[in-house]
């Protein structure tokens, strides 16, 4: 079939009014490059939207999805005991920080979300939740009504009630100021108000993000993290950590809540989890998962054995490879890389992130921060055109997201920053000169 067959078909019979697809037909991957029907090998520096984190067509995840396939495909993993299900489970409790021992397993983040929302409410008794401006947390009604985003928001609503939010602390664009530690402790204060003045004193749990990914690679100061940790233990609200895009080592560790130091309540992963297969995981400590009673919540899908497999052995790469330290060594190098770029380029307005969870926020005007959406979309697809993918985000759509498999070369990571800054300055110069 060729690329023209493929994208007839996608404009026939696939839904995509929604988005707008990259003008590549994706044949094969292997490690952090994929190549096209045609034969053109690009440098995958988005990962599947931050997924294939132990790089495409792992050999160890490959060779344990077809072992279980050859076993058992399906067998509802709530109707029976399955042994991939308690076995990856175990693996999770081993792993996940501080007391969170019992998994639910589902399909993806936004089921595992729905899942950690309606589990907190059973467990404490409580109504409301708490969520933060420029948050995004999936797009089902559930998830989209925590999600403190319009664009992603627009044209479906009016969303549930029972939900307040609090400023993100996103420093480069905050109200209060460019001192990490200012904006931190404002902000803190700013979600203590929320809770008085914003809900009815119902408050079940307060969701985050610890790196927040479509709202544009947004690292809190750690000190926000430790005073909300006291705020909420203070107010008896259970932490809700959204890990679906930033665990699995993405940001240098096996989950970003590792960073702050505090311990989640409740914990969502995805994406990462299985290295393409659909799965999401939501763990809780024992008693807070026992909370559900019979038939208060299922998944037909949930814990496919397959899946499952794939998340163990993905999980075990993870270990045996040190795949969250490579992220950190090579997120560190591409920081400083970027860094360096931003001296030489006005329209880098800022550089940040975690491990390779990295975010280039682009602006038409350093001065006044004004976003510039139009240079990123441009970025993106001067990349593509000389080999390289990246992804594209943030609230105003101006931030160009570099999130690509863990296992990413030295040579391949360093070749894609280069084009990436040609890409910035080409047509950052263009834009002037107009």
């Amino acid at each position: 079939m060729s690329d023209l067959d493929t994208r007839e078909k996608y404009s026939r019979y696939v839904t995509t009014s929604f988005t707008a697809i990259e003008p590549v037909v994706v044949h094969s991957g292997e490690g952090a490059r994929i190549t096209d029907a045609s034969g053109q090998e690009y440098i995958d520096c988005f990962a599947g939207i931050s997924v294939v984190n132990a790089g495409h067509g792992h050999p160890a995840v490959r060779e344990a999805a077809k072992a279980q396939i050859d076993r058992l495909t399906h067998a509802g993993s709530y109707t029976y005991y399955v042994e991939p299900v308690a076995d990856f489970a175990e693996a999770l409790a081993e792993v996940a920080p501080g007391r969170l021992q019992k998994t639910f397993f589902s399909n993806s983040g936004a089921e595992g979300i729905e899942a950690a929302l309606r589990l907190a409410k059973v467990y404490t008794g409580k109504r409301e939740i708490i969520a933060l401006e420029r948050s995004f947390h999936g797009r089902s009604y559930g998830t989209l009504s925590i999600t403190g985003n319009m664009t992603r928001k627009t044209r479906g609503g009016p969303y549930a009630g029972g939900v307040a939010f609090a400023p993100a602390p996103y420093t480069y664009r905050s109200l209060y100021g460019d001192d990490p530690e200012v904006v931190a402790e404002k902000c803190a204060q700013a979600l203590e108000e929320t809770i008085r003045f914003h809900t009815s004193g119902d408050v079940a749990a307060f969701i985050i993000e610890p790196v927040m990914g479509e709202g544009g690679l947004i690292v809190p100061p750690v000190s926000y993290m430790t005073r909300v940790k006291e705020i909420l233990d203070r107010y008896d609200i259970l932490l809700i950590a959204d890990e679906v895009q930033s665990g699995f080592g993405r940001t240098g560790k096996l989950f970003a809540i590792e960073h702050f130091g505090v311990e989640p309540d409740i914990m969502v992963m995805a994406k990462g989890i299985a290295d393409g297969f659909p799965l999401a995981a939501t763990i809780a400590r024992a008693e807070i998962a026992d909370s559900f009673h019979v038939g208060e919540h299922l998944s037909t899908f949930g814990g496919n054995p397959v899946s499952c497999a794939a998340g163990l052995a993905n999980l075990r790469v993870m270990q045996q490879e040190d795949l969250p330290g490579q992220a950190a060594r090579k997120g560190e190098t591409a920081m400083a890389t970027l860094r360096g770029w931003q001296e030489k380029l006005p329209a880098i307005g800022e550089v940040r992130g975690l491990g390779l969870m990295v975010g280039i926020e682009l602006v038409s005007d350093r001065a006044t921060r004004t976003p510039d959406a139009t240079l990123a979309k441009a970025v993106r697809a001067y990349c593509r055109e000389h080999g390289v993918l990246v992804g594209v985000g943030g609230s105003e759509g101006n931030v160009v997201r570099v999130q690509p498999p863990l296992v990413i070369s030295d040579d391949d990571l360093a070749h894609a920053l280069d084009v990436v800054a040609a890409g910035i300055g080409a047509h950052a110069s263009v834009a002037a000169e107009a």
